[in-house]
């Protein structure tokens, strides 16, 4: 059994404006700074042993603010903590976004949820297998989202609900699954 607390970075200008993201490399901003110190705190006393993060730099300066106050040190790097392709919507204010792909659904250029499903499913099992040491993955939220949708059948995240920035949902990694152990929404 492995737990592995999944944090979401911190705030970029981006998040800020209401733009989506995905893979465009969008630093953090003062704020983004500050819930990643808000979070290495309520991480503390979880007996973390290793931290990972995703390569976008929002994700790893996060990362690099827990390993500095968590005494982990630097992250490690895994691409499969990556967000979600958005293609053409990537840039777009939220409104634009679900205007012109109502439902997320055929966007070109953009990874399906069922890909990142599986992508998220297999980086969380390689980690697992690597050690049962307790880690901190620092992620981003529609990975975050996808995952947690489909462990839970559908509970989490609730309807309206998103994956706040800085927030952290742990989960349980075993050899028979993954269940959710907590939950924190938006």
């Amino acid at each position: 059994m492995t737990i592995i607390a999944l944090v979401r970075h911190g705030q970029t200008d981006w998040n800020r404006d209401g733009r989506i993201q995905g893979r465009s490399d969008i630093p953090l901003n003062d704020t983004g700074r500050a819930q990643a110190r808000a979070a290495a705190a309520a991480l503390r006393g979880g007996d973390y042993a290793r931290l990972v993060a995703s390569p976008l730099s929002r994700a790893a300066e996060t990362a690099e603010i827990i390993g500095a106050s968590l005494g982990l040190g630097a992250p490690a790097v895994d691409a499969r903590l990556r967000e979600r392709a958005y293609g053409e919507a990537e840039g777009m204010q939220q409104a634009e976004y679900l205007e012109r792909f109502p439902g997320g659904i055929a966007i070109p250029g953009a990874e399906t949820d069922d890909e990142v499903v599986q992508r998220a499913l297999d980086v969380v099992a390689d980690l697992a297998a690597e050690s049962e040491d307790p880690l901190i993955a620092v992620t981003h939220g529609g990975l975050i989202s996808r995952l947690l949708r489909h462990v839970s059948d559908g509970r989490y995240p609730r309807a309206g609900e998103r994956i706040g920035n800085g927030s952290q949902q742990v989960i349980e990694v075993t050899g028979s699954g993954i269940r959710v152990v907590s939950y924190i929404g938006s």
